[in-house]
């Protein structure tokens, strides 16, 4: 993930995020809907991006943060990193589009020193 997240594109990821924004938000103070506002979201404690959102128990014993390697194996398949959570999605099973949204996720609000960002192209 480490190679492709050098080279990954925020924009082709803010386009991949559409797939997302049925379930989630990602601007800075927007609301939770079916899933928590992913503003920040790497880096952030798993189940505590959003302090008011009622993360399932299972997500919440998972622990750790969310970093660019975890994202990817989450988006990828979010049943199988985590048997039982609520998020009805299959995953994406490209590799150089889930780069491309965690680079995105990356560029929206997340702390610059808990994660690697990307070098790829901008917004």
């Amino acid at each position: 993930m480490s190679a492709l997240l050098a080279d990954a594109d925020t924009r082709a990821g803010a386009r991949l995020f559409h797939r997302c924004a049925a379930c989630h938000t990602i601007g800075r103070g927007a609301p939770d809907l079916n899933g928590p506002n992913l503003y920040g979201v790497l880096g952030a404690p798993v189940a505590g991006n959003r302090p008011n959102f009622a993360y399932t128990q299972v997500l919440r014993s998972v622990g750790g943060e969310w970093d660019p390697e975890r994202m990817d194996a989450w988006l990828r398949n979010p049943q199988e990193l985590v048997p039982g959570n609520r998020m009805a999605f299959a995953g994406i099973p490209d590799a150089r589009e889930r780069a491309d949204l965690i680079a995105y996720l990356g560029s929206q609000g997340s702390q610059p020193s808990r994660h690697r960002p990307s070098s790829g192209q901008a917004n």
